[in-house]
């Protein structure tokens, strides 16, 4: 039985097991060659190699798919590069068209998906790593067989960590690094090319390094603040209904963001000015408003439940002292304003 490999709140992100992928293999559809761990598609890494490495691996289509990964986020940060042929690609409900050469990389909050919805003719390389991060303020923490001198990992963080862009076109020697990184997993058994795969990993985090070294990189600290990491937090909740009808208690939702209590309410006085208790009765209020008129077949009290209220009476105090309506006044009156 598949388990999740990530998380957030209390949804599933399922896409990294890569059913589509793995079936399309199996029907000779794609070829497929991976390492990994955990979840993650391939033959397994040895136990204690390269820790922190989740996937390093290719695809190789050469006829389009009839599928795609849909929107996944992964434990670690992921470099994708694409050798040859084109492929559509999406990150926080940004559309990419990727050409040959094109690198891509996301960290463990940036939904992404593969596909528009189909995957494309191409080869796809990747490399997924774990650093010790889910959210945007923690710090760093690289493996011990990365052995970029201090000044030059604490570079490459820098440009990870403040700027976000998620597809950059890089150059010959990062194609190289990526092409003879799938001659390692393909010559691999049991391990027998972990070494070769250290060397390999260093080399292309050292191209990497080089290509933002090369390019105008524009920093910015708010990126990886603890504000940022608050205010996806609520984004997030905001714009999913099953979320935010969760039963959020402030000591969960500080956990959830990685930080302290105290620091977690600051955090969100400073956004919005209230407490973190009364912002979310706030988005749940906000939601049950937008769900009164477009969900005409739910009851009231179905509305209430779905938000995270805990009865319909209790919505409907809060209801009408938000906003000077109750409920079914509100879903009646059309000349009510949203």
């Amino acid at each position: 039985m598949l388990r999740p490999i990530y998380q957030e709140h209390g949804r599933t992100y399922l896409a990294d097991t890569c059913t589509p992928l793995v079936t399309a293999a199996r029907g000779k559809a794609v070829r497929l060659s991976a390492l990994s761990r955990g979840h993650y598609p391939g033959r397994k890494l040895p136990r204690g190699a390269l820790p922190g490495l989740k996937s390093v691996g290719y695809w190789d289509a050469v006829a389009e798919q009839d599928w795609g990964l849909d929107w996944h986020r992964n434990e670690g940060i992921e470099f994708t590069f694409l050798e040859s042929g084109s492929s559509r690609f999406a990150v926080d409900q940004k559309k990419y068209s990727l050409l040959p050469d094109d690198l891509t990389v996301t960290r463990p909050w940036q939904q992404h998906r593969v596909g528009d919805p189909r995957v494309g003719v191409g080869r796809l390389h990747w490399v997924i790593l774990d650093v010790g991060i889910r959210r945007p303020h923690q710090s760093w923490r690289w493996p011990a067989w990365i052995i970029l001198t201090p000044a030059d990992l604490r570079q490459l963080t820098l440009f990870l960590r403040q700027n976000e862009q998620p597809v950059w076109h890089a150059d010959v020697h990062l194609r190289r690094c990526f092409q003879h990184l799938a001659q390692a997993v393909d010559r691999d058994v049991a391990g027998s090319q972990v070494s070769r795969l250290a060397v390999l990993l260093n080399e292309l985090f050292l191209s990497i390094l080089e290509i933002f070294r090369g390019r105008k990189v524009r920093l910015d600290e708010s990126l990886f603040s603890a504000r940022r990491t608050v205010a996806l937090f609520w984004n997030d909740l905001r714009q999913n209904l099953e979320h935010l009808g969760g039963p959020w208690n402030v000591t969960g939702m500080a956990r959830h963001c990685g930080m302290g209590v105290t620091h977690f309410i600051r955090q969100t006085k400073q956004i919005a000015n209230v407490t973190p208790a009364r912002f979310l009765l706030r988005c749940r209020l906000e939601a049950a408003a937008k769900l009164l008129r477009q969900s005409p077949a739910e009851s009231v009290t179905q509305v209430a439940l779905r938000c995270g209220f805990g009865s319909g009476q209790y919505f409907a105090t809060q209801f009408r002292r938000a906003f000077g309506y109750s409920p079914r006044a509100y879903r009646q009156d059309r000349t009510v304003p949203e």
